[in-house]
């Protein structure tokens, strides 16, 4: 079972000591939150570690689903600039959020963005072969705003395409799926974590209702042999989910 972290849980401390913890916990990977404060990372620095890594792409002030051009385009550019990085460190996996719709979109033009979307993603797809990379476009939770909730809808338009996703658990407790509906033949990469189901809240594994056992049981019959990638919000977190991981798989 090869498990992870995010940098996620050290957003308010540099890089480096985030990788120190996950190193000094015996993760064997880390996933690089690529967006401010960690825009620029050091290659250097990621090589005085013994991890490997993946990428999430940024998500902060960006949406591939935006009608406007500019701000699509701009979005476009960030994340192949994520891929690229990815490329350069031999990353295991780019994870992208297939984007956003604002309350005036959600409407009048949904059909349009769910389009524009798709056609990000393809042409984000197309560009990470042509590197070599595995880009992954992650389901998301139950949130008025985000695509892409619907994990059905997000595997149909992935598997046409060729395309892979990342399974993120909690986003999709939160959005109603079973331990036994959330497993799709299309997902290379996995983001761990727990929630009541109410919220998006990121909980240490077992801290909340989710029956990872199954879900974790039901990736393995499937042959996955990617990550686990433990994203939670703080390093005791990690530690504490790292634990369960250890204790019950």
């Amino acid at each position: 079972m090869k498990i992870g972290a995010s940098t996620l849980a050290g957003m308010e401390y540099n890089l480096e000591k985030t990788l120190d913890f996950i190193e000094g916990l015996g993760l064997e990977y880390a996933e690089l939150v690529h967006q401010y404060p960690s825009e620029n990372v050091s290659l250097d620095l990621l090589e005085s570690y013994n991890l490997k890594y993946s990428i999430h792409a940024p998500f902060m002030d960006v949406n591939i689903a935006s009608l406007q051009d500019k701000s699509r385009i701009n979005s476009i550019n960030q994340i192949k600039n994520s891929i690229d990085f990815a490329n350069k460190i031999d990353a295991e996996a780019v994870v992208v959020h297939p984007g956003l719709i604002s309350f005036l979109a959600n409407k009048y033009f949904k059909k349009e963005v769910i389009d524009t979307a798709n056609q990000s993603m393809i042409e984000l797809g197309d560009y990470s072969k042509d590197l070599g990379v595995m880009t992954t476009f992650e389901n998301m939770p139950a949130f008025d705003s985000m695509i892409y909730q619907d994990m059905n809808k997000l595997h149909d338009i992935l598997s046409e395409n060729d395309l892979h996703m990342t399974l993120d658990i909690g986003h999709a407790n939160h959005a109603g799926y079973s331990a036994d509906g959330m497993i799709f033949d299309s997902i290379k990469h996995v983001h761990i974590h727990d929630n009541f189901g109410d919220d998006d809240t990121h909980l240490a594994l077992g801290e909340g209702s989710i029956d990872l056992k199954r879900v974790v049981n039901n990736l393995e019959s499937k042959s996955y042999d990617g990550i686990y990638m433990i994203e939670v919000n703080d390093y005791d977190s990690i530690k504490k989910s790292y634990k369960y991981i250890i204790e019950n798989f």
